[in-house]
């Protein structure tokens, strides 16, 4: 056989195909090499917190000897970094806060384990570990810093490995109380009905019952195109509201079916969920002619749109009211996966605030009287 190489080979179809190979295969080796670092090191942390604690537990040693411990360390190895004081009270908190009782009962209610004897105690730490070890240290840190609830914590922990959320992400994600709404709010959706179980699952993971506009800055009432327009400009912020993977195609993607066009609000392709994920936004409640227009659209994307090994396309409708009632009798008989979520561009006040607070009348009605004392003779 001739040996040919040269611009001709090159340029083929087979050569570029190769690289491309080649260069998946070196950025999946690449992030297993750092995946595999990070390990090492969240359980070396683990480790270091752990005989801490229960030295100062069998010795009696006092908090003095984390100094000591943090300039033995850098003394010895000068090159590393993460050896400070304030990082090794840091893997103490660490190690603690993953063994108390409440967080590991947080564990064994969400795993389905009861009545956990003492021979199962290693098992559940050592599952506990094997968590903790899949989120870098400095999420870790964000989370012990921000986050006290056992539950709230196992949630973002768990978040984080599952999806490979960033720093930002997760810290975007507390910020917006993402744990709170994801236990206090229900989620509307018809996902176990038109996925398979395991992608319905994921998609319920990805999708949220409401989502936090209050970045946008608006203080009046607004169009949708405005709406859009709103969220197109300020699009990193709400790439971060929605949450890691997610990844921007398009706004009024363009479809179309004969003579005719139509055109989906915001367009997106989910990594993880390996899918498309059309948004249509509603500044009005949620109607349920919504649902038909979404699962019409979702029927052209994936006859015209979806690539090979695509997932089916999912629809999620985001309106300023919905009544959960009514958006479960519109998604009853649709064939496509359609969520229906809310946003919120102001922040609500708390309910144990309500009626405690005084109207902007009333504080117009203050204002006015204090002015009126002011320049009276």
């Amino acid at each position: 056989m001739k040996n040919t190489t040269g611009p001709a080979v090159m340029s083929s179809l087979e050569y570029r195909q190769f690289i491309e190979d080649l260069k998946s295969r070196v950025i999946s080796a690449r992030i297993s090499a750092a995946r595999a670092v990070n390990r090492d090191l969240i359980l070396l942390y683990w480790d270091i917190g752990r005989g801490i604690v229960e030295r100062q537990r069998t010795l009696g040693w006092g908090d003095a000897v984390v100094e000591v411990v943090s300039a033995d360390l850098r003394r010895v190895f000068p090159d590393m970094r993460g050896f400070s004081v304030q990082n090794l009270w840091r893997m103490k908190q660490f190690y603690l806060s993953h063994i108390a009782e409440e967080f590991l009962a947080q564990v064994v209610r969400e795993t389905g384990v009861s009545d956990v004897e003492d021979r199962d105690a290693a098992i559940l730490s050592q599952a506990v570990r094997e968590l903790v070890a899949q989120v870098p240290w400095g999420h870790h840190a964000n989370v012990l810093a921000k986050v006290t609830n056992p539950a709230a914590r196992l949630y973002y922990l768990r978040a984080t490995a599952q999806f490979g959320w960033s720093r930002n992400v997760l810290l975007n994600q507390i910020k917006a109380g993402a744990y709170e709404r994801a236990v206090t709010e229900k989620k509307t959706h018809n996902f176990p009905l038109a996925l398979p179980e395991y992608l319905a699952e994921q998609a319920d993971e990805m999708m949220k019952s409401s989502y936090n506009l209050e970045f946008l800055g608006i203080r009046r009432e607004v169009k949708e195109r405005e709406l859009e327009d709103r969220l197109i400009s300020r699009l990193q912020a709400f790439l971060l509201e929605l949450g890691y993977g997610f990844c921007f195609v398009g706004c009024q993607h363009r479809l179309s079916l004969g003579q005719k066009e139509y055109f989906i609000d915001l367009l997106f392709y989910h990594r993880f969920l390996k899918a498309l994920v059309a948004f249509e936004l509603k500044v009005g409640p949620f109607e349920p002619e919504h649902a038909g227009k979404m699962d019409f659209y979702l029927n052209l994307l994936n006859d015209k749109e979806c690539g090979s090994g695509d997932q089916p396309s999912i629809g999620i409708i985001l309106c300023a009211e919905k009544d959960d009632v009514e958006v479960e009798y519109a998604l009853r008989t649709k064939a496509n996966p359609i969520g229906v979520a809310t946003y919120q561009l102001q922040s609500k006040l708390p309910t144990h605030l309500k009626g405690k607070l005084p109207t902007s009348k009333q504080l117009a009605d203050v204002v006015r009287a204090a002015l009126l004392e002011r320049i009276a003779p």
